[in-house]
């Protein structure tokens, strides 16, 4: 059994308590036009260019030509030379497959980067989109007493499966509008909600993330709806948050050949992120910075 990452490493508290060994899945279900990581969203993976290294010696099929790359030849071609033979920085496929027992090994030699509480995090991409595998991962770090997270959009309709061998539980709620969600997201609402509810019903320890992208989500009606829902479903068990919109992943978006569509717009000034914290806040919520 295999899983698709398009990036690991460490990272401290952003993806769960303590020092975190983080995998990155391939795969996703939604299309978040603001995405920081838009390499992880195709399953078969994302050819990512470097202008700088991007020379026509790495195609043999002479789909690079002056300084650029021509995908309407790569849309055509099944073996990919370019990653395949002719390795090189000027193009790559932004994910990788490992063995699920190389990883077992990776996270057991870790350990000792674990002291403070921290452990192993799979997030994405959509762990979803690799179900059976990331299970199965879980499944063993918990045999092997590591504590465990995922970062999750919450679409899956066999989320609630996971739940058993999962530690912390990082779920994002991008939108309450059912419209609204459908198209920024590409997906409906009702598979997230529910499994949100589901989460914060039965889960010991959830972690609600509101990604704060201006003209999308941040608007005094949206912040109505997120504090209704937030107070349905709060809990000793339940913390919120708001992540305000940043431009990490535009030069992804270039590197994969795709427009970046996001502008100035959709940056949301700190008074209001303080603000509609504050609300959340004097509404009960239990607020939680990460």
């Amino acid at each position: 059994m295999k899983l698709k990452i398009f990036q690991r490493g460490f990272n401290y508290s952003q993806d769960g308590s303590g020092n975190r060994l983080v995998y990155h899945l391939q795969g996703c279900n939604m299309r978040c036009p603001w995405c920081a990581n838009p390499e992880g969203m195709p399953m078969e993976g994302a050819l990512m260019t470097d202008p700088d290294w991007l020379v026509e010696a790495l195609c043999p099929r002479g789909a690079v030509r002056g300084g650029a790359l021509d995908r309407e030849i790569c849309a055509d071609c099944a073996d990919m030379p370019c990653v395949t033979e002719r390795r090189g920085k000027g193009i790559r496929l932004s994910c990788e497959e490992f063995e699920l027992d190389e990883l077992i090994g990776e996270i057991e030699r870790s350990r000792m980067f674990f002291y403070d509480g921290g452990g192993i995090t799979l997030t994405g991409g959509e762990v979803g989109m690799q179900f059976e595998p990331a299970k199965e991962l879980l499944r063993r770090a918990r045999e092997l007493g590591v504590h465990t997270c995922i970062e999750t959009n919450g679409t899956h309709p066999r989320l609630e499966e996971l739940f058993p061998y999962v530690d912390e539980l990082i779920m994002d709620c991008k939108q309450c509008d059912p419209e609204a969600h459908r198209r920024w997201t590409g997906v409906p609402l009702n598979a997230v909600r529910r499994n949100i509810c589901r989460a914060c019903a039965t889960h010991p320890m959830v972690h609600i993330r509101v990604p704060l992208i201006g003209g999308v989500n941040d608007s005094q009606e949206d912040e109505v709806r997120f504090i209704a829902f937030f107070r349905e479903i709060a809990g000793d068990n339940v913390s919120f948050e708001l992540l305000r919109y940043h431009e990490f992943g535009r030069d992804k978006w270039g590197q994969c050949g795709w427009a970046y569509k996001m502008d100035e717009r959709a940056r949301v000034a700190p008074e209001r992120v303080e603000a509609m914290r504050k609300h959340m806040i004097e509404a009960g919520l239990r607020y939680r910075r990460t």
